[in-house]
């Protein structure tokens, strides 16, 4: 009897030691678990080098939700992948482009998100750029000379070099020069695309309808080397993305009759339909299990590099947030959740879902925390227009280290979110989600949704930091004695707008992506 009592008493003796524990001592702990044992380094190359993007829809995709889960049991964490909806199933291949005529050359690209695949044999043809025309009308008596040709859908850019070298090594007049030559021909282009009566979402359906038999971008992101990867939007014909060097190269060889002509093998495979999921892990709360925090960030990424600051980097902190917990503080008062959500690239889908399907999660939130923008350290947080946000958010941060907050300007009560990242579906729902903003790190330029967006960009000095501040506030949320106010603040105008802001609706996640393609 001694024998099975003792395990029993040893557990109680074990939780009442960690429930004495004070404040500064939980918070020290954090800290130095985070310092000393940190699996940052070793999860993000798991998640980043070794299974690589996460496109909804993918076999990558699929295999990140299982093995977070995965890892959420190795840390005797439970964790499940929930099921919200389904998307087209798609796999990356070879990409291969090379210029046959008048040279030979390896080109340097990349087929984009569920472009049709070319089959081994690939596709070769000439290349056409889009005319100058006055309107619709005359663009459409054009259309037809795209039959058999691959099409030049970008404007050729007038300097491949980004705006702070020239301000670093130009003279002042060539500057100015620049800018203005850059800025006319860039209004040039937007006139002229308006004037065919289609858009850069629209155009490529119209161009594969016409007979094209491929389609050539290069968007670029005004970074050396950086381009935005996205989806094709065709549906029997390859689009691919050129770097700023070759697709300018190509482009003045049209411009000039050269008539070049390339080869692209991009061999894409179709899926058909697949199941898409969140990834869900949880400490369940001991005094009120109903009551929640949520530890956000999404899971998905494009997939012209690895996604590591998008948001492979929010996805690790909220990781090592949650393991730092389980070994510190593994008997939280409230329930602490971790949602890795899905499809957030392509309208918030999977936080969305989880918002319509959990309702009674929504309704006990104390807090929710979303980190997305990049690997940089937190350097703001928002109220997100609720009335009473700096009495609870304010109280939290005061146990967090000064060598952390000294960075964090906050914004009470804030404006609430209508989009931009996960944290805003739960917002539309009335529930308090706030977003851990971070320093940029030239992140829209070179890693958001880029061909650069890799491991090597991490700072992990700034993740750490994250996942620390992520970890004390989980902590103080689920100790605070009181539930968290949902008052909204009495919106102001909109500068923008001239109006008065409102709250934002819930909206309804796509549930089927990709199918009609």
């Amino acid at each position: 009897m001694k024998k099975l009592l003792l395990p029993g008493f040893l557990l109680f003796i074990y939780i009442s030691f960690v429930s004495a524990q004070t404040t500064e001592e939980i918070v020290a702990a954090i800290e130095k678990e985070a310092n000393e044992n940190s699996q940052l380094e070793q999860l993000a190359h798991e998640l980043m080098d070794v299974i690589g993007p996460r496109l909804v829809g993918t076999p990558q995709m699929k295999t990140a939700h299982e093995w977070a889960v995965n890892t959420y049991k190795k840390w005797g964490i439970e964790a499940k992948n929930e099921a919200w909806g389904k998307w087209r199933g798609w796999q990356r291949g070879i990409t291969h482009i090379d210029m046959l005529e008048p040279r030979v050359v390896t080109l340097s690209g990349i087929q984009l998100a569920w472009s049709p695949s070319t089959g081994p044999k690939g596709i070769s043809a000439n290349l056409v750029t889009l005319p100058t025309v006055p309107d619709s009308l005359a663009f459409a008596k054009w259309l037809p000379n795209v039959k058999g040709k691959l099409v030049m859908v970008s404007m050729e850019q007038p300097t491949g070099r980004p705006e702070y070298n020239w301000e670093e090594f130009a003279t002042e007049e060539s500057l100015e020069k620049m800018k203005k030559d850059r800025d006319a021909k860039e209004e040039a282009w937007r006139q002229n695309f308006k004037n065919t009566g289609y858009t850069s979402r629209t155009i490529n359906e119209a161009l594969e309808k016409a007979g094209a038999v491929g389609i050539v971008q290069s968007r670029w992101s005004n970074g050396f080397g950086a381009n935005k990867i996205f989806s094709a939007g065709t549906k029997k014909i390859p689009v691919v993305d050129l770097s700023l060097e070759d697709y300018g190269m190509l482009y003045r060889m049209v411009e000039h009759a050269v008539n070049p002509k390339i080869k692209i093998v991009a061999e894409s495979k179709e899926l058909g339909t697949v199941p898409t999921f969140n990834t869900i892990a949880t400490i369940p709360g001991k005094e009120l299990p109903n009551e929640y925090i949520i530890l956000s960030a999404h899971f998905d990424s494009w997939d012209g590099a690895t996604g590591a600051t998008d948001n492979g980097t929010g996805t690790i902190t909220m990781l090592e947030a949650a393991r730092i917990l389980k070994k510190v503080y593994p008997n939280p008062k409230r329930t602490i959740i971790v949602g890795h959500w899905g499809s957030e690239e392509q309208g918030l889908n999977g936080s969305r879902a989880f918002v319509e399907d959990h309702p009674d999660i929504v309704s006990g939130l104390q807090a929710l925390f979303n980190q997305d923008n990049g690997t940089g350290r937190v350097v703001n947080i928002s109220g997100q227009g609720f009335l009473h946000s700096y009495d609870y958010i304010g109280k939290w941060l005061e146990a967090v280290p000064k060598e952390i907050t000294q960075h964090i300007e906050t914004n009470f009560p804030g404006n609430p979110g209508g989009g931009g990242s996960d944290y805003a579906s739960f917002v539309a729902a009335g529930a308090p989600g706030f977003s851990l903003s971070s320093l940029s790190w030239s992140y829209w330029n070179y890693t958001w949704h880029t061909n650069l967006d890799t491991y090597d960009k991490i700072v992990f000095d700034d993740v750490r930091n994250n996942a620390i501040l992520t970890a004390i506030l989980a902590y103080m949320a689920s100790e605070d004695p009181n539930k968290t106010s949902r008052e909204k603040a009495a919106l102001g105008i909109n500068p923008r707008t001239g109006e008065r802001r409102t709250w934002p609706e819930p909206r309804t996640p796509n549930r089927a992506g990709g199918l009609d393609n």
